[in-house]
């Protein structure tokens, strides 16, 4: 077994498999090393695909409980939640044996261990036995991820105080479940256990969910949930947690200081944030430069300050997101073999899972302002969409930005129905520089809820016809 590699790549996760494979498609020969024991990461173990898949779930269980009637479909359904994880479970089984699929088709080789770098070009392997397993190469990788963030003074147990990953798991629906982070995940993973039968309250020290997107989008999406039954306590901080034997007291207090209350719960998920994982790696004694906030320093090349060691996905600056560390992959592998390696920072794409979902691309109107560029406004709602009021999905609406001057479009913001698919449409246009009468031109079959981002194109000049 060969020691000696053109690149070594610490982590399996999106940013980590995705070099590694590419590497192999571009003729290098690559070693990807993870601790975990499955490949795939925090996004396929215990992270997007999972989370995913009781979305899906839970979704199919309320649509049947409460809108099959609507369309004539009588049915009596109930919830078998081991059922319901199980399929959860082998849908992530099967994915993280594609890694080690993908692997061997492209010659590389994966390697189950803790990886720490002892100097430029070497790597030891600590495997689970123990044993230690010295590697070299040229280039070394780093795509380590994210780990979640703690909230000060609460200890996770993954039982009744849960992280992301106890709540992919819980044995039974808690009647009462406080989330703490109105960001991606605490609303993904509060929907479905509200679904499910949990009555869910989300506290947010910010005074808005969703920091980061659209501020129009972020308050109609916190109408729609909450219409749905999820209650919100903005600008509020959790001070205390205390175990009782009924459950949990939890002890909080306006964000800005004031009177204490206490809030009643069967299960807290806490979901402040990720921060990069970077320790126990040698990057000190590599002399590898961190930022602040613990984050590899990188150049446009991914390139850090070591010659011959580079970082991509969420251990480096930008969003935390699977999508973004498989472009920023590619890009490093290919720069590596020699080749132009680019990711446009301007169109990465970020979606919402729940239902609604919310999409959103490029530059939020609030971003617009405060550079002062002159910008138009599209917007068409889903209530005027056909296809959307056929499958009885017509909340929200499709939003698009374009340049005063020049209509290239800046910006895509869409809450709705399949609205992560909506987008791609907006991606391509925005990789591309066109203009929103570009999209507002181009054919979208009838009826789709294509047609509701086309719509908003047309509404950016003031000729939308469906409305």
């Amino acid at each position: 077994m060969a020691d000696s590699f053109d690149a070594i790549v610490i982590g399996g996760g999106p940013g980590g498999y995705n070099a590694a494979i590419r590497l192999g498609q571009l003729g290098l020969t690559a070693a990807c090393v993870d601790k975990r024991g499955s490949f795939g990461g925090t996004c396929l173990n215990i992270g997007c695909i999972p989370s995913k898949a009781l979305l899906h779930a839970s979704e199919r269980l309320h649509e049947a409980q409460n809108d099959f009637a609507r369309i004539g479909i009588k049915a009596q359904v109930e919830l078998d939640l081991p059922a319901m994880m199980a399929q959860k479970d082998k849908v992530v089984g099967e994915l993280t044996k594609g890694v080690e699929y993908l692997f061997r088709k492209n010659k590389v080789e994966g390697i189950v261990g803790e990886a720490r770098i002892t100097a430029p070009g070497k790597v030891d392997v600590k495997g689970k036995d123990g044993a230690v397993r010295s590697l070299t190469a040229k280039h070394i990788i780093i795509a380590t991820g994210s780990d979640v963030a703690p909230l000060p003074g609460v200890t996770i147990d993954e039982q009744q105080i849960v992280s992301s990953t106890g709540a992919l798991s819980l044995k039974t629906v808690p009647k009462k479940m406080l989330v703490v982070g109105a960001g991606v995940i605490g609303l993904e993973l509060g929907s479905v256990w509200k679904r499910l039968g949990s009555e869910v309250t989300v506290i947010e020290f910010l005074d808005r969910i969703t920091p980061g997107i659209d501020l129009e989008v972020s308050k109609a999406f916190q109408r729609i949930l909450a219409k749905q039954g999820m209650t919100f306590q903005l600008s509020t901080k959790v001070t205390g947690v205390e175990k009782t034997k009924t459950g949990l007291s939890v002890t909080v207090e306006p964000a800005q200081g004031g009177e204490k209350s206490v809030i009643e719960a069967d299960v807290m998920l806490v979901c402040i944030g990720r921060r990069p994982y970077t320790e126990n790696l040698g990057l000190e004694k590599a002399g590898v430069a961190l930022d602040k906030r613990g984050r590899v320093v990188t150049d446009n090349h991914y390139k850090t300050n070591v010659p011959g060691i580079y970082a991509v996905g969420d251990c480096r600056e930008g969003p935390m997101l699977a999508h973004k560390a498989e472009d920023e992959a590619v890009a490093v592998a290919e720069l590596i073999a020699g080749k132009a390696g680019h990711v446009n920072y301007d169109a990465i794409p970020s979606v919402v899972y729940t239902f609604p979902e919310v999409a959103t691309v490029g530059k939020t109107e609030e971003e617009l302002v405060a550079a002062g560029v002159k910008y138009k406004v599209g917007k068409f709602p889903f209530t005027a969409n056909a296809r959307a009021k056929t499958i009885m999905a017509t909340d929200g609406f499709v939003k698009i930005l374009a340049d005063a001057k020049t209509d290239k479009v800046l910006g895509c913001h869409i809450i709705g129905p399949e609205a992560g698919n909506l987008l791609a449409e907006a991606v391509l246009a925005m990789e591309f520089g066109a203009s929103s009468e570009d999209i507002a031109r181009s054919c979208h079959s009838h009826p789709t809820l294509s047609e509701a981002v086309r719509q908003a194109s047309m509404a950016v000049e003031g000729w939308t016809m469906q409305m």
